[in-house]
């Protein structure tokens, strides 16, 4: 699943696409005799029987993955690569799940998504410019801080006003962030260290901690801040400070001309900084290129071995409805789950598989309910209404539910007239006893928390709209991630696995619009190989 809860961003851009190589006029591709290949024969039983070919096998149907093959027909169209992409379940759209029923639409992963350049072209190049939808960019994030939701800043002028913090929290916060805090330790950083060190205590309790709850669902003493929230951790690295960092990005940046938008693809130019989801869903966004790429997916296939050829090339074993199939191909990127990778790279490269063995997926339910109007408390309307964008919910401040989103208040057409749609999510890494409860008792544990917020304590029960519970949801970017990830990817590499990528969301970052971005870097990394290997 991507980002939960994204409530809150001190991101200092959306991070771009990687162009990647171009095959240009390439010549006539010669492709070996699946047939008279020993490894092909003896990969298994009925394998002649089902043979399949392909220049890029793309293991794995959620947003990665198929975006990822989307870029490659798109930004390297010329390349002409056959593509295929393969899914285990028989849906795509992988953790993304978009449910619509009696009036309500809902999510049961992740909620939407930041709007950058890259995410906006795949909206756009899947037909789906006209299907998007952007939240309000002057709606309000909370986080609940003794007893009362009170709102994050959202711009430089808020910061004297507002009340999450204190006057001396936010001294500190200033001092440090010019520099005047504790130097960096000999050692990769937690998120907690990292905050607590440069921006203080108040910082990390009341923003960034509820912050990690909501995003990864996960520990921020755990959490590393360079792989985590590595464009902040980058700021400090490069200019002494986060403040003399973001001065020297800026400078830099300035350096750089700027490049126009292409006018022919016309990107949408949202306002403010905001989320966007798509009007039925986020759902739609998988199926349009699911439907775009027709045959080139293969649904409920799954793989059960990878093997490498003496020449070039893999061959891929899968079982699916027709039976047993083989896939012969030059290159593979994986954007399955860590552990499902670990699994399958195993028989190759232990030392890989031990790598990608190490990465922690905590559990997380996703619950949505409904409420009439008139039970959300008054004190939490604007101008009569609910708004805003959700809330977080310290560890500290006596709540089990991680955060929740305004669903009906984000995007329209959410919920039936007369009713608020409200996402909660609940469990993540401190709190993984979730697994073991029942659908019910998570509605009752969300219900209780928000009447002590948001709905009046003798409000009716609530809608139970939908419930999925996601036994390992988001990938922990803990300390060692970084070392980790590079040490399955040397392995692989030393090993003579060339053409054998690594992709998904254990790579690119958990929220939604990494996912997309990571694979317009995947893909640029796949046609680079090809253009240099895959032709004879």
């Amino acid at each position: 699943m991507a980002a939960a809860v994204s409530i809150v961003s001190f991101s200092a851009g959306p991070p771009t696409a990687v162009d990647g190589l171009r095959v240009k006029d390439a010549p006539r591709r010669v492709r070996c005799n699946v047939a008279s290949n020993p490894a092909v024969r003896d990969a298994g039983g009925e394998a002649a029987a089902g043979r399949v070919s392909a220049d890029c096998v793309v293991v794995g149907g959620g947003i990665s993955g198929l975006c990822t093959a989307q870029a490659l027909s798109t930004k390297h169209a010329e390349a002409a690569l056959d593509v295929l992409v393969t899914e285990a379940k028989d849906r795509v759209g992988g953790n993304i799940t978009t449910v619509e029923r009696d009036g309500y639409l809902w999510e049961e992963g992740p909620n939407s998504f930041q709007p950058s350049d890259p995410v906006l072209s795949m909206a756009v190049d899947s037909g789906l410019k006209e299907e998007l939808v952007f939240g309000d960019p002057n709606a309000p994030r909370f986080v609940l801080w003794d007893g009362k939701l009170r709102p994050v800043p959202s711009k430089l002028t808020d910061m004297p006003v507002f009340d999450l913090m204190s006057i001396g929290g936010k001294l500190r916060a200033g001092f440090g962030a010019i520099g005047i805090r504790p130097s960096p330790p000999g050692h990769e950083e937690s998120v907690e260290e990292f905050v607590r060190r440069n921006l203080g205590d108040e910082v990390f309790e009341r923003l960034i901690e509820p912050f990690c709850s909501g995003v990864y669902a996960g520990d921020p003493a755990k959490l590393s801040m360079k792989a985590a929230f590595g464009k902040v951790w980058k700021l400090e690295q490069n200019g002494g400070s986060i403040i003399g960092g973001t001065i020297k990005a800026i400078q830099e940046r300035n350096k750089i001309p700027k490049q126009p938008r292409d006018p022919c693809r016309n990107l949408p130019k949202p306002k403010g900084q905001t989320v966007a989801s798509f009007r039925k869903g986020l759902a739609t966004l998988p199926n349009a290129i699911y439907s775009r790429l027709g045959n080139k997916v293969k649904l409920s296939w799954k793989l059960t071995s990878i093997r490498k050829l003496d020449n070039q090339g893999y061959i891929l074993m899968y079982e699916t409805p027709e039976g047993l199939k083989s896939v012969e191909t030059k290159s593979v990127i994986l954007t399955i789950p860590s552990y499902v990778a670990s699994d399958l790279l195993r028989p190759l490269s232990n030392d890989a598989a031990e790598a990608l063995s190490k990465f922690y997926y905590p559990p997380v339910a996703a619950v949505s309910v409904s409420y009439p109007k008139e039970a959300i408390r008054k004190e939490c309307l604007i101008d009569g209404e609910l708004r805003g964008f959700g809330q977080l919910h310290p560890r500290s401040q006596g709540v089990e539910t991680l955060g929740t989103i305004y669903s009906s208040s984000l995007f329209p057409n959410r919920a039936p007239p007369g009713r608020v749609l409200l996402l909660n999510y609940i469990g993540g890494a401190t709190n993984t006893g979730i697994v073991s409860k029942a659908e019910s008792e998570l509605v009752e544990a969300v219900d209780r928390d928000l009447r002590k917020i948001l709905i009046s304590p003798n409000a009716p029960d609530p809608v139970a709209v939908g419930v999925r519970v996601w036994p390992k949801a988001i990938p922990q970017f803990l300390v060692g991630h970084l070392d980790s990830l590079e040490a399955a990817k040397t392995a692989l590499s030393q090993e003579g696995f060339d053409g054998l990528f690594l992709g998904g969301n254990y790579v690119a970052g958990v929220a939604l619009g990494r996912c997309i971005e990571g694979a317009y870097e995947s893909a640029s990394q796949v046609a680079g190989f090809l253009s240099k290997y895959a032709y004879n």
